[in-house]
């Protein structure tokens, strides 16, 4: 064990949870270590709120349901657990309405920034694509209308990316489709307030 890892206070997933509700604090974790997330800039809480009210129409009368940015997803592997809050998630088969996760999306959301694209297109992207009910994973992107989206297909999950206001995500096993044009529903583009920071 390095000495990063000595410093770290490993806690267990019950540990977690409990701590968690009554933390002021959203946090992430990952076998046993826990990461404090950061607040969204305006033009990201924008898009996850288009998402969600979209996805919420679409739904109505459906017997899945969308869920915010409040309720996490917990994914089990075989060495470890994980606990993430995506901006969206769609879920059919829910777990207990006393719970504070869910372990069954059929869709997840994450809404892409400078500080999270490694996390959100590399370790979590891997594991929620371990779900076994998870059809379609979507990182949105905030400077331009382009989402990438990985599918479940026969033969495992493919990367598709749509682009442009036009552009349109068929989700059959929804059967819906959501189109971009409300995904980025009154914003602006320009630059990146993270990108300019680092700039100057």
């Amino acid at each position: 064990m390095n000495d990063l890892q000595n410093q770290l206070e490993l806690i267990s997933p019950s540990e977690y949870l409990a701590r968690e509700l009554k933390s002021t604090v959203k946090h992430e974790y990952v076998g046993g270590v826990v990461y404090a997330m950061s607040g969204a800039r305006n033009r990201h809480n924008l898009i996850a709120t288009n998402i969600i009210g979209v996805l919420f129409g679409l739904l109505r009368g459906h017997r899945c349901r969308v869920y915010n940015s409040d309720t996490k997803v917990r994914i089990q592997l075989p060495t470890h657990s994980r606990f993430y809050y995506p901006d969206a998630q769609v879920v059919c088969q829910g777990n207990p309405e006393s719970d504070v996760y869910q372990d069954s999306p059929s869709l997840v959301v994450e809404v892409l920034s400078t500080s999270t694209r490694r996390v959100d297109s590399g370790e979590k992207r891997e594991g929620y694509l371990t779900i076994p009910s998870l059809g379609l994973y979507l990182m949105v992107e905030q400077e331009q209308p382009i989402v990438v989206a990985y599918r479940r297909t026969e033969e495992g999950f493919v990367r598709e990316i749509f682009e442009g206001r036009e552009a349109v995500i068929p989700i059959p096993e929804l059967k819906l489709a959501l189109p971009l044009a409300e995904i980025y529903g009154r914003v602006e583009f320009g630059p990146d307030p993270e990108d300019v920071e680092e700039e100057g």
